[in-house]
């Protein structure tokens, strides 16, 4: 299949394209580009950047250094921008479909590159605890003295798009770097939304499951009453501290029972008095430490949690967050995001979405005719293949998409392979490539990391069978990933002009915070983003990508 023109005219090369970049004053170089990539007319000298961009075409698409460091300045200053290129960003994924990933991405280090100079190093990210930057961060490396950086900007920009013409697939190429940089948009402007959250009811929460808080020290009540019990379960003065694994496994190891490790899925599988509350201890535990009264003084302001999103953050394209938990947000604490008065929170959740996508990058006929119903998908595939049986059918898509090796996956998976043979030949394929130590992408080109390989390294080595189930999943995973970027990009263009705001994404989860009035339309934009966005990046194909929507008041209600 190849990406439609069109699609690509839509969502790429609407209106005309401008380049800015910042000086150190403060004030921003501005100027057209040709078809090329190149200078195309006058060099604009402009106050700052939110002039510049609020003195072009609307419909302009920018070139720039970076979304992350430039949009969440235009927000504040109440411009908006529809299109943008983000040159960073699109040499992170020109790197990795080079066989390059991980080399430095930044502007002056692909400058470096594109004129044989050394490459300076990346700046650390913030941390993942904080999202602040590190104490030692001093910023992006300086392009080098004398150097114009609209200049140096141009010139990369132009060299990306000499490069993206080279690339396997190239008009796939070209979408997904331009998907890449419409999601840097979105993050930017859900950062700045905020999800809406009562900190009043999040605390009747915390005081609810752990109790009043101890002066002076980190436990609660409830922890506190919870971790005595499981010290007095393992016999009369024992002190077992169960935030500590090694302390848990040595007080088992006293008792006769050997562990491996403390994961609840291990401690179920014992009949011990200490089981129960352990594993009760640990979930408040986790509520505690990642959501706790700490977590509220720090995220959570004017009523919003303010999480930074970082899209792409992960090797497959799924966005990962720089503090705050902001993708793994438990379902207790849900109860605190609530709707404004009058507001509603509209939750789509994509149903079935990677078996869906496997069906059309596989191009599996029998797959797609499953998947071209807005039903449930492994109902549907029950009954086609597995005799009605859900949880079978379920156990084999997954398994062929996650590389389940023993149980009754494998079994099933059999079923699966002589009933979708096209389907379970690409994720084979897949993993073959990547435990042969190859590189495999998503259907825009998403690149997979490379592995190190040892001395030791063979097709058949345990680490060579890890490296088959990562690429397996990546090609499916990624090409989901690159179809929820379309979906964001759809959906922003969709809700222009209402009051409705987006101010949640996770992986195949939206929300959109709503006047009650709005909810209707919202919906209907939905579903048409999705459509949207299948036929972007996949064309025209008979899948289909449904939504199960709720309207609520409260995210713990959706579900």
């Amino acid at each position: 299949m190849s990406v439609p023109p069109d699609r690509i005219e839509n969502v790429y090369e609407y209106g005309g394209r401008w380049a800015l970049a910042e000086q150190p004053d403060g004030s921003a170089l501005v100027c057209a580009l040709d078809d090329r990539g190149r200078i195309g007319g006058p060099v604009a000298r402009e106050p700052d950047a939110a002039t510049a961009v609020a003195a072009r075409p609307r419909v302009a698409r920018w070139v720039w250094r970076s979304t992350a460091a430039l949009h969440p300045r235009l927000l504040a200053a109440g411009v908006r921008v529809e299109r943008c290129y983000d040159v960073e960003l699109a040499e992170a994924l020109l790197l990795g479909h080079e066989g390059r990933y991980g080399l430095p991405r930044s502007l002056p280090a692909a400058w470096a590159r594109l004129h044989g100079l050394p490459v300076p190093e990346d700046p650390r990210p913030a941390s993942a605890d904080t999202g602040q930057p590190s104490l030692f961060d001093t910023g992006p490396p300086p392009l080098p003295a004398g150097t114009d950086p609209l200049t140096a900007l141009v010139e990369v920009y132009a060299g990306q798009l000499e490069r993206t013409a080279r690339g396997t697939h190239p008009g796939r190429l070209r979408l997904l770097l331009a998907a890449e940089s419409a999601g840097a948009l979105v993050a930017a402007e859900l950062t700045r939304a905020g999800l809406p959250w009562r900190a009043d009811l999040h605390r009747a929460m915390l005081d609810e499951l752990l109790g009043e808080r101890y002066p002076g020290g980190q436990e609660t009540r409830r922890l506190a009453e919870l971790a005595e019990e499981i010290s007095r379960a393992f016999g009369p003065g024992q002190r077992v501290r169960p935030d500590l694994p090694a302390d848990i496994i040595r007080a088992f190891r006293g008792a006769g029972i050997t562990l491996t490790s403390t994961r609840a899925w291990e401690l179920r599988e014992i009949d011990h008095p200490a089981v129960a509350p352990l594993l009760e201890y640990k979930k408040l535990y986790r509520i505690h430490t990642a959501h706790g009264w700490s977590w509220l003084r720090t995220w959570v302001r004017d009523g919003r949690f303010r999480a930074t999103y970082v899209p792409g953050g992960a090797p497959s394209g799924r966005w990962t967050s720089n503090g705050g938990g902001a993708l793994q947000i438990p379902r207790v604490v849900r109860r605190a995001v609530v709707a404004d008065p009058g507001w509603r929170l509209v939750v789509a959740d994509a149903d079935q979405l990677e078996p869906r996508v496997l069906a059309v990058i596989s191009g599996d006929r029998g797959l797609l005719e499953v998947a071209g119903s807005a039903a449930d998908l492994y109902t549907s595939l029950s009954r086609s293949a597995f005799s009605g049986d859900r949880e079978q059918a379920k156990l084999a898509l997954l398994g062929a998409i996650y590389g389940q090796t023993s149980g009754d996956g494998l079994r099933y998976l059999a079923d699966l392979r002589r009933r979708f043979p096209a389907a379970v030949a690409y994720v084979d394929e897949a993993a073959r490539t990547g435990e042969q130590g190859g590189l495999v992408r998503t259907w825009l080109g998403r690149t997979c990391p490379p592995e190190p390989q040892s001395e030791d390294w063979s097709d058949t080595s345990p680490a060579a069978r890890a490296r088959g189930r990562f690429t397996r999943n990546f090609v499916v995973q990624g090409s989901a990933a690159d179809w929820a970027l379309l979906l964001l990009a759809a959906l922003r263009g969709a809700l222009r002009g209402m009051r409705a705001e987006l101010v949640f994404f996770q992986h195949d989860e939206v929300i959109v915070h709503c006047p009650e009035e709005e909810t209707d339309t919202v919906r209907a934009a939905l579903e048409r983003a999705s459509v949207t966005a299948a036929e972007t990046v996949f064309g025209r194909t008979p899948a289909r990508f449904p939504f199960t929507t709720a309207v609520v008041e409260c995210y713990a209600d959706a579900k």
